[in-house]
């Protein structure tokens, strides 16, 4: 096993942990905590996502409090040595999975329309929760019965700190879309209700942000221009990419000497898409990393952004139901090629062909966000329909759920759901 370089505690908070706290902002000088030489192998440990706000039980008030503003604690940053601006970090992932007795629970949630909403929030505008259990890669939940499968665990988050000019940059288009969406809402494209929320981005906010190890009064004003970690961006980030699981290796343009990389937002499982928002079984987990450095190897390779070479660790699913979906509105407007809303009707189809096997609304959007499930854009070119595909494996049900096997219906329970008001 790699040397435990960044080593976190479960049961402590985000900013009182025994060694280096994490980070959850993007800026290039935050400093780095972990220092590697190329072709040097490490292991790093994160906190999941919110930083402990959700425990293993049946609250989901605690999905429907989620403070937004502190999430997604990131081990590091990684310094590696020889690491320049115009390179590629070259970083392999080795291993990961979660921290065994330390923590052993994974959890999803579908947030409140009014705290962050999701991909579908406009059909499930509650907050809602299901609990999973990790027995090494196979997972399954009380709130979800009669499905069990391995799971293809994976970081949700990972990348390089962002130079100055490109946090800059970050920031202001995306301040430019926040006021084109203040002054008339319903101008946003693929916006899931057209109204003043949920918000489209989030903008700087010193309000939850841990900056490292920084120095206290440069960390607070570094908050007010560091970049929250919700998107993905050039530099890598939230991409919540399944198939960057156990054997990937993935190429980080590097921005800001030493690379500063960052990891964390660990998955045990999660679709295509993390349609739910929180859609993932997210979990605390370590990881293996063995970093190069490829000189000029942004310019060399044309790149600017993450490119990788998914690894071939299962699960290998070999049969599945798959469910079309076109780029016409649930209230059967046209729209033209938008693959957007494609997928949004595969995953509604989904969801309907799961009720005649006894689950509810809610279950179905947690299975298909949690369930690594196939997403594609199979047609763009066919005017004015895109076709987007959602193709769900069979093998992750204890039963049969093919086309013509739909008298195996009963009541499977559901969430723990709340329509109470954000608290």
């Amino acid at each position: 096993m790699p040397e435990v370089k960044f080593e976190v505690d479960v049961d402590s908070p985000p900013d009182e942990q025994p060694g280096a706290n994490p980070f959850n902002r993007w800026h290039p000088d935050i400093p780095a905590v972990v220092d590697v030489e190329p072709g040097e192998s490490v292991r790093l440990e994160a906190l999941d996502w919110t930083g402990g706000q959700i425990a293993d039980n049946d609250d989901p008030n605690e999905v429907r409090d989620v403070d937004l503003n502190q999430v997604h604690y990131l081990a590091g940053p990684v310094h590696v040595e020889g690491a320049e601006p115009g390179d590629l970090l070259k970083v392999e992932f080795l291993d990961m999975g979660p921290l065994n007795e330390r923590s052993e629970f994974g959890f999803t949630g579908t947030f409140s329309q009014k705290n962050g909403g999701g991909f579908l929030t406009d059909h499930f505008p509650h907050a809602a929760k299901s609990i999973w259990d990790l027995d090494g890669y196979t997972v399954s939940s009380r709130h979800v019965p009669d499905v069990r499968y391995e799971g293809k665990i994976h970081p949700g988050l990972a990348g390089c700190a962002p130079s100055q000019e490109l946090l800059e940059e970050w920031n202001a288009r995306e301040q430019e879309l926040i006021d084109k969406h203040a002054e008339d809402p319903e101008s946003i494209q693929n916006h899931p209700t057209g109204e003043a929320e949920p918000p489209v981005a989030a903008p700087p906010s010193k309000e939850g942000a841990q900056m490292g190890e920084m120095d206290p009064d440069e960390a607070e004003e570094a908050a007010e221009e560091a970049a929250r970690t919700v998107p993905p961006r050039e530099h890598g980030g939230n991409h919540d990419i399944k198939d960057l699981s156990i054997g990937s290796t993935v190429y980080f343009p590097v921005y800001v000497d030493g690379a500063k990389f960052g990891v964390g937002d660990f998955h045990a499982s999660q679709g295509d898409g993390e349609v739910t928002f929180c859609g993932a079984i997210e979990m605390a987990a370590y990881i293996d990393l063995k970093f190069e450095v490829v000189k000029n190897g942004m310019e060399d390779h044309g790149v600017t952004h993450p490119i990788f070479e998914p690894g071939h660790r299962g699960p290998n699913f070999e049969d599945y139901v798959t469910f079309c979906g076109y780029s016409v509105t649930e209230d059967g407007e046209q729209q033209y090629i938008d693959s957007h809303t494609a997928y949004r009707r595969a995953c509604l189809q989904a969801i309907d062909y799961l009720k005649n096997f006894g689950y509810t609304g809610q279950q179905a959007l947690h299975i298909l966000g949690t369930v690594p499930i196939e997403g594609r854009q199979s047609g763009v070119v066919d005017v004015p329909n895109a076709c987007s595909t959602l193709a769900l494996p069979t093998g992750a049900f204890e039963f049969d759920i093919s086309p013509g096997s739909l008298g195996d219906a009963k009541d499977r329970g559901d969430l723990v759901v709340t329509d109470q008001p954000l608290g």
